[in-house]
């Protein structure tokens, strides 16, 4: 079974059970019925569809205080400025603009209107940094873990704009934390 994706304002709205971002080459260009979906074992037609959310930021100005602008798409952000970066160690995966903490830098976090299952996001980053899953009573439900700096053109093992992602019940809210370090998210998505 094949379903449909297309634009809508400043954010992609898929209706699919475990949707791939990997698998979008171009958001810009993403409009037309796409079929390189994974499925699990276990999917059957009457297993609930997901709803997943790829939010948009190249709709922000760079330097704009990012906080309710995605209300309406479920999602509120803390601590959290638009850049587009100048320091080639943080390029943006697509697009210029990315999200960066500010004005504490190492952490910025992410609440979401309803709870959601999944949060995906691409990030670059000068030290280790920990994506944390919450859920409503700030008990930790999932973490995901970049162990290292991954910074381009440097000497990291790992790739700028490494895919972290969580999964877990009932999350309501995500912390990106950077221990005494910089970096910058892009792509972010979520999925109820």
């Amino acid at each position: 079974m094949v379903k449909q994706a297309s634009f809508q304002s400043s954010v992609t709205t898929v209706e699919e059970p475990f949707f791939k971002l990997d698998n979008l080459n171009s958001y810009s260009q993403f409009t037309s019925t796409y079929s390189c979906f994974q499925r699990p074992q276990n999917y059957t037609v009457d297993s609930p569809i997901t709803e997943c959310i790829f939010l948009q930021l190249d709709d922000l100005q760079c330097f704009e205080v990012v906080h309710r602008q995605y209300e309406s798409k479920g999602i509120i952000f803390d601590n959290c400025i638009a850049i587009e970066p100048s320091n080639p160690a943080f390029p943006a995966h697509s697009g210029v603009i990315v999200l960066m903490s500010s004005p504490h830098s190492g952490l910025l976090e992410a609440t979401f209107v309803n709870p959601v299952n999944s949060v995906r996001a691409f990030v670059t980053s000068s030290q280790p940094l920990v994506l944390s899953a919450y859920d409503e009573s700030r008990q930790l439900l999932n973490k995901a873990i970049l162990p290292s700096g991954n910074l381009a053109n440097s000497d990291s093992i790992l790739a700028a704009n490494t895919l972290l992602s969580v999964s877990a019940d009932n999350i309501h809210s995500v912390r990106f934390h950077a221990f005494d370090g910089q970096f910058t998210v892009d792509d972010l998505s979520f999925c109820y």
